[in-house]
């Protein structure tokens, strides 16, 4: 999970209102055996693996390879998503996974209305061809994950859901 960012834009560190929220969905993927979570310039508190990034203001690509160094070796693939996509549905993992284990690429990234989205998944033998500027640098192959939600982006403050779809207590 990246959590690098300084989220100037959001006015104070999203991370740590979004990171436990997010968490709580990859770790209801089956496909998931291991949670690393990217930090950079917040520190964050949680219950998973943290990795510090010295170089996270290089850009995600930069943050992408600590973390993604930190990866247990006998890991084939990783799916990374973002801290800031509150309504990232478990199932979007899961059909990546189920699509790369199928053989539909080795960088494979959700699609919401046949635009790119997240979660992606990298398999290992590209790990090192990640760009500073990140894996969106990268051609992929879409999933199509409509029926599933686009995670969301919170970007600014009033970005966070409001009304029933807003992060209750428990996830805050």
């Amino acid at each position: 999970m990246l959590a690098a960012g300084a989220a100037r834009r959001f006015g104070s560190p999203k991370q740590r209102l979004l990171l436990e929220p997010v968490l709580a969905r990859v770790r209801e993927a089956r496909s998931i055996a291991q949670v690393v979570v990217v930090a950079g310039a917040h520190e964050l508190e949680t219950d998973a693996a943290v990795v510090r990034c010295a170089d996270w203001a290089l850009g995600p690509g930069a943050s992408l390879r600590c973390g993604l160094a930190t990866v247990a070796p006998e890991i084939e693939a990783a799916v990374v998503v973002l801290a800031d996509g509150p309504r990232l549905a478990p199932a979007a993992i899961d059909r990546l996974a189920e699509a790369w284990r199928s053989g539909s690429g080795g960088l494979l990234a959700a699609a919401y209305g046949g635009e790119r989205g997240h979660p992606v998944l990298i398999e290992r033998s590209l790990w090192q061809t990640v760009p500073d500027e990140g894996a969106r640098a990268l051609p992929v192959d879409l999933i199509p994950c409509d029926d599933l939600g686009a995670p969301g982006d919170i970007d600014y403050l009033g970005d966070l859901p409001s009304g029933p779809e807003r992060l209750s207590e428990r996830d805050a």
